[in-house]
């Protein structure tokens, strides 16, 4: 066998045997939750700019926009802007004219500030409002027109009945074979007590909201390769592929 081709299989295999492995399974989730605790996701940066990722999804997203090329990505929620960056970043590396467009109900000022400051800021735009108005939205669809390849994350507002109207919204925007990932799906699996004073919990929240999405939307699988591959994620679940137009 071709050597590239029989280390690619190699990987897989491996990944599907760890995805079996109930102790390590475990030993991840307990990480999660314990590290979910402790914010460890508002440790690192990317360029210069706060993420609020885990490292493990930005390898796996790296990996889905380097498969997919798109010409558009699509993110809702802002906050300090470090996954606009990062994307960017990535498109800048691919070439070509594709950006990527941040949609969120309040970028504050100093953030706004940063962002268009940025190096990378040549391959971002930003639209400020509700992801799930009608008028955003309609806002995006503009920005959509023409592109051949467009990949959607959805970050923003966790609550059960927010992403399930984003992921109706913005699901018809993403091209055959691209993704849809719909982060902090982990909600579900963290202690409660973490969503105190919070409009999300465990019951309402993005996997809730990704469940009820899949049983009535038949263009979209989960990648559980993803999460055997990871272990560690704030998406579990959440890596919904494209599978028809």
């Amino acid at each position: 066998m071709d050597p590239i081709k029989a280390f690619i299989k190699e990987r897989e295999d491996r990944i599907r045997t760890q995805g079996e492995n109930v102790r390590i399974r475990e030993t991840a989730l307990d990480f999660t939750a314990q590290s979910m605790r402790s914010q460890y996701s508002y440790n690192f940066s990317w360029m210069g700019r706060p993420i609020i990722q885990y490292p493990q999804d930005m390898v796996a997203m790296q990996e889905l926009i380097w498969e997919v090329q798109p010409d558009l990505i699509i993110e809702t929620g802002i906050a300090h802007g470090g996954s606009l960056i990062y994307y960017a970043s990535l498109l800048e590396l691919i070439g070509g004219d594709a950006y990527v467009l941040g949609v969120d109900i309040d970028i504050r000022a100093h953030n706004r500030a940063e962002i268009e400051a940025h190096k990378m800021f040549k391959r971002i735009e930003m639209i400020q409002g509700s992801s799930i108005d009608q008028g955003i939205v309609a806002e995006v669809v503009k920005h959509a027109k023409g592109k051949k390849r467009i990949l959607v994350t959805l970050d923003s507002n966790h609550t059960h009945d927010h992403v399930l109207e984003e992921l109706r919204l913005y699901a018809p925007f993403v091209t055959k074979d691209s993704y849809l990932v719909v982060f902090d799906t982990s909600v579900e699996f963290a202690p409660d007590d973490l969503n105190e004073n919070r409009p999300w919990s465990v019951g309402n929240n993005p996997k809730t909201a990704v469940d009820a999405f899949l049983a009535e939307n038949g263009r979209f699988e989960i990648v559980k390769s993803i999460d055997e591959k990871l272990l560690i994620s704030m998406a579990p679940g959440g890596y919904l592929r494209c599978v028809r137009d």
